[in-house]
């Protein structure tokens, strides 16, 4: 089967890696109820990663004309006697509004429907997530039959089953710690005892030889012999660890003269004084620590980054210019954004709900949601209370997205309870929405 670059702009490209099948269409019937019959539309949609009903439908909303795929049997026809290179440029436009990433243009992304019936598409290369036009006719049907998700029904199982499996894992340690201890406790009893009876046993024989006569003059008893390794045992040994003990261990195990040359050493070692750092000398290494790039300051790297956005960088230039900072990744996402929202106060919401994009790239370089909350949290101790008060709709914006889950929301709203910064007034804002979440997730679970 002849292949074909995805995309109108790859076509002469010889590498690139993403394909799909050439169409073949054929024309069936005659008079009114003529059809196009595309004959491979299966293989193509799983090229592209979408439901075949969703190209097949396209073609009729584009064309004017009635469109049925048959999931059955596979077979997609459009009402109407249309050409080969027709279809294919509508494929194309579909390929453009449906399927390419609008930020690095590479095809492998998915559709999501977010919580506002909105319809975007998330780059799995990129982390770029594109708003698709709810005008085109399209998108009603998407609403109407979205697509099947191939983990994210089954996400909230998965954690449930993960956290009683680990539950069932410390409870069987705890079982296995309590046996051991009672074993312990057992072979303990069973050695006292034993110790017991040979105490018994050696009193006995004592009794006993006191009622024997004596033994031979100037040999020793063996129970006196016992009794002294008895004795034995109940003496500490310690070795003098003073400086003239030492010297005498030195010279019986070494010659003279290398005793002597071992102890001047020892004593010339104990006689340097501690060199102390003049402020001269102090300042003088931290200006060489500031030349060398040890010492980046946070006023440099806002600097930095708000000049990288200056540019009109893409989301693979900024994610590689943020992996180029000599920095943690808590410190690039806490200054990016101080970059992006310095000097927001109302409308605080609604400028995150326009940055978005930097912020999805922002989470792809961090590599964790609690990163990104945590950077919520650093700016709102710097912003105006009118930012601290949107706070809960810029978290029901990323939860909307999909940026941000329930629980490591959860998660991080418990530590900031418990932390030093308990004082902030974010705690406060953030409390309905919080318990909004809580609320909305235990009806999902009555529901399922």
């Amino acid at each position: 089967m002849a292949l074909q670059n995805i995309g109108a702009s790859n076509r002469d490209d010889a590498f690139y890696r993403y394909k799909m099948p050439k169409m073949i269409t054929k024309i069936e019937g005659r008079g009114n109820g003529i059809r196009t019959n595309v004959v491979n539309m299966v293989e193509i949609a799983k090229a592209l990663a979408r439901p075949a009903s969703y190209t097949t439908k396209y073609f009729g909303c584009e064309l004017g004309a009635q469109s049925k795929f048959d999931e059955k049997t596979g077979t997609s026809l459009v009402n109407g006697g249309h050409e080969t290179a027709k279809l294919a440029g509508l494929l194309e436009n579909f390929i453009k509004k449906f399927v390419q990433c609008y930020g690095c243009g590479n095809p492998e992304t998915e559709i999501v429907i977010t919580k506002t019936q909105m319809i975007t598409l998330k780059c799995a290369a990129c982390g770029f997530i594109s708003d698709v036009d709810m005008r085109d006719k399209l998108t009603t049907f998407i609403l109407k039959n979205p697509p099947e998700k191939k983990a994210s029904k089954d996400k909230k199982a998965m954690r449930k089953a993960e956290k009683e499996r680990l539950k069932e894992g410390e409870a069987a340690d705890e079982e296995q710690k309590k046996l051991k201890k009672e074993a312990g406790k057992k072979k303990g009893s069973s050695a006292t005892s034993k110790e017991a009876a040979t105490k018994i046993s050696v009193k006995k024989k004592c009794n006993s030889s006191d009622e024997d006569p004596s033994p031979a003059h100037g040999l020793p008893d063996k129970n006196d012999q016992a009794d002294d390794s008895d004795d034995d045992d109940d003496v500490m040994w310690q070795t003098d660890t003073s400086l003239e003990a030492a010297r005498q261990r030195i010279q019986e195990q070494l010659s003279a003269v290398t005793a002597d040359m071992v102890m001047l050493s020892t004593e010339n070692e104990g006689e340097k004084p501690l060199l102390k750092k003049s402020p001269d000398r102090e300042v003088k290494s931290e200006s060489k620590e500031h030349e060398n790039g040890v010492g980046t300051t946070h006023g440099t790297l806002v600097e930095e980054i708000k000049e990288c956005l200056k540019k009109g960088s893409s989301a693979s230039q900024l994610k590689s210019f943020l992996g180029s900072l000599s920095a943690t990744p808590q410190e690039v996402i806490n200054t990016l954004f101080e970059a992006l929202f310095e000097d927001v106060g109302k409308g605080f919401a609604k400028v995150v709900a326009r940055k978005k994009n930097h912020l999805a790239v922002a989470l792809q370089h961090g590599g964790s949601q609690m990163i990104l909350l945590r950077a919520i949290e650093s700016f709102c101790g710097k912003a105006s209370p009118d930012a601290v008060k949107e706070v809960p709709l810029v978290l029901k914006e990323l939860y909307d997205c999909d940026a941000l889950e329930e629980e490591t929301i959860f998660e991080w709203y418990q530590q900031g309870l418990v932390g030093s910064n308990k004082s902030y007034p974010i705690w406060k804002s953030i409390k309905p929405f919080v318990e909004w979440l809580k609320n909305a997730d235990s009806e999902s679970e009555e529901e399922s």
